[in-house]
């Protein structure tokens, strides 16, 4: 047992530790590295565990549109120009039965393992278990390793679509995945499709897996530090391009639109993608933040569960569509970025004009706001309208819904709650219901919702095959036969049509991403077009362009004109600010932002503090002295006993 003059000691080395601890130099905390240039953004995550590392399934921590500054693509796309410019593979080809992609030598990932062909191939093997559309819709059947820096694709379908899914998905590390992607090109080699029981099982072992490290060939870094707040990343000293980029950390602020907008308007973010409220939006330019607003080709839309009468009904969904002034939807929810969309094809405002014919375009129904016409079809369908403004079944049961959405998003939140308005107003009655944005998906997916707000067109890609691909296909899994067959909207995809005949949209919609005929691809496109203006497997509320803030002068400084042509790339898929962050184009640091340069030989180091703050050294005293009496304390009653 210690003596109390070793506890004496002890309290007295503690009081000297304590001392030294609250008095030392500042200078034993100035050694952490000082992080500039800076860039910060803002992306809504998970903490980990629920974020992991597995980027491929729900909750990875892909970090969004930065996920490409971590796991790069094979090559960068320019929208104003459609072209794709050369990253990680240096050139591609088609070879007769083959799309065959040339890869860079001398890139490593994070960890200095060298990237070859084996991280290419790996990447579309697990997308190959996943059954990604590659596969599912029948493009490709076989990837090959030819070499260390060459990979090959089986071709089953000719289509540009496997040239933009193959060049601009983000290619993870074999060695992360290598159990796995063994396997798969196991599986692969004996000819099983991604539907075969095997496959799917071992798709269902991957989705569990969860990775130890997270790691790219990007310029910015997984170094752990991620909180509730924000996530740091640092630069990747041996990344290949690195005399291109301009930063050396990026930090993301964590959150939906009510927990970035403090940080927004405090100018503690450089840029942000939110769908901010137009009263944000207002208070970001009286501050002197400038707002860019480019093409987002997407938008919110009210889809219906077709398991549900009436809204498996046609005429139904139409009677909505006239009861809904969606151009005052679109300003309520985001003002000038809220965009009316004249034309329901299911094209993008600026697509229409580049892939429909004016024969088709005069052959599309215009569902201008029109609450008589809507009350006109209800009608006709034998429902009426009570004394106290609700419309009723023809059982005399009132017309209710719920209507639910994503609860983070400012934007869709407001379009959900003005359309339930407005449809009150006019005689159903809607409730609203917000769910989390990370559920509210899986939720749609499962079927478990009457009417929801979720996304139509193609957003971050040209083609039309994605705009038509996300409300036929993308919500529609069982029907359609894809991904993990959730019963989504349950929209019949064989119907017959009056524009059209009989049709087979999920037919359809593969043929128009088959082959690079033009003609051919557009002939498919106004087909589609006029199947989707007159079945409505949604009602197209408005089409979003960006108002997202880009502070310029306080850590960042050269944005482009609104008038350059990278501002026709959306905000995310082919995101301008990443593209910005890759190449070097415009943005670069202040030079408030710039690390403070090493001292000139001769030249006195600048001190890194000027001194303590008195409250520390009062404390420091405080601590000192109360353990001093404590000591004395105990050494007088030692000497009183003795």
């Amino acid at each position: 047992m210690p003596t109390k003059d070793l506890w004496t000691g002890k309290i007295v080395i503690l009081a000297a530790l304590l001392a030294v601890l609250l008095i030392a130099p500042p200078a034993l905390y100035a050694q952490r590295e000082e992080r500039k240039p800076l860039f910060v953004g803002a992306w809504p995550y998970l903490l980990p565990p629920e974020g992991h590392f597995n980027t491929f399934v729900t909750g990875g921590l892909t970090f969004g549109i930065y996920q490409q500054v971590i796991e790069e693509p094979l090559a960068l796309y320019l929208w104003h120009n459609d072209t794709y410019i050369p990253w990680l593979a240096t050139s591609w080809e088609i070879a007769g039965e083959y799309f065959i992609v040339h890869l860079r030598q001398g890139v490593t990932f994070h960890d200095g393992t060298p990237f070859t062909a084996k991280d290419v191939a790996g990447t579309w093997l697990i997308h190959y278990i996943l059954n990604h559309p590659l596969y599912s819709l029948g493009f490709v059947d076989k990837v090959e390793i030819v070499d260390d820096y060459t990979v090959r694709f089986h071709i089953k379908k000719p289509s540009p679509i496997l040239v933009r899914y193959i060049l601009r998905e983000p290619v993870r590390a074999y060695s992360v995945y290598k159990d796995f992607v063994d396997k798969a090109m196991d599986y692969m080699n004996q000819g099983l499709t991604p539907t075969a029981d095997p496959v799917k099982q071992l798709a269902a072992e991957f989705r569990n897996f969860r990775p130890d490290k997270y790691i790219g060939t990007g310029p910015f870094m997984w170094i752990g530090e991620i909180t509730e707040a924000e996530v740091w990343f640092k630069f990747y000293e041996n990344y290949w391009n690195k005399d291109r980029v301009k930063f050396r950390w990026l930090k993301l602020i964590n959150g939906e639109t009510p927990q970035v907008t403090p940080h927004v308007l405090a100018k503690e973010v450089d840029y942000a993608t939110h769908g901010f409220p137009p009263a944000t939006e207002q208070q970001f330019k009286e501050l002197g933040i400038r707002i860019i607003r480019p093409p987002i080709y997407s938008g919110p839309a009210i889809y219906f569960n077709m398991k549900i009468w009436p809204l498996n009904e046609t005429w139904f969904r139409k009677a909505i569509a006239y009861a809904i002034n969606t151009t005052e939807n679109g300003w309520v929810s985001l003002s000038e970025s809220g965009r009316p969309v004249r034309l329901a094809s299911g094209l993008p405002i600026e697509l229409n004009d580049i892939w429909l014919t004016s024969e088709t375009k005069q052959k599309l129904e215009i569902y201008e706001y029109n609450p008589e016409k809507a009350a006109q079809i209800l009608q006709e369908h034998g429902f009426t309208k009570g004394a106290d403004g609700w419309w009723r079944y023809p059982n005399g049961t009132i017309v209710e819904f719920e209507l639910s959405f994503p609860a983070e998003y400012a934007d869709w939140s407001a379009a959900a709650e003005n359309a339930a308005a407005q449809l009150r107003k006019f005689g159903i009655r809607v409730t609203t219901r917000a769910i989390t944005y990370t559920q509210h998906p899986l939720e749609v997916w499962a079927g478990n919702f009457q009417l929801a707000i979720r996304h139509w067109g193609g957003g971050a890609n040209p083609h039309p095959y994605f705009h038509f691909y996300a409300p036929f296909i993308y919500w529609n899994e069982r029907e359609a036969g894809v991904g993990e067959g959730r019963p989504g909207i349950s929209f019949p995809l064989v119907q017959d049509t009056k524009c059209c005949g009989r049709v087979d949209i999920r037919e359809l919609v593969t043929r128009v991403a088959e082959g690079f005929d033009i003609e051919r691809t557009r002939q498919i496109t106004n087909t589609l077009a006029l199947v989707f203006n007159e079945l409505l497997p949604c009602v197209i509320l408005w089409q979003r362009y960006g108002n997202n803030p880009s502070l310029d002068g306080v850590r960042v400084t050269g944005w482009p004109p609104d008038s350059d042509p990278i501002f026709k790339n959306p905000p995310y898929g082919d995101a301008f600010v990443v593209f910005m962050l890759l190449t070097g184009y415009g943005l670069q640091p202040t030079p408030e932002n710039m690390p403070t340069p090493p001292a000139q030989p001769g030249q006195p180091e600048q001190p890194q503090q000027a001194g303590l703050p008195q409250s520390v050294i009062i404390a420091a005293v405080v601590v000192i002295v109360i353990v001093a009496v404590l000591a004395w304390i105990m050494i007088s009653r030692r000497g009183k006993r003795g």
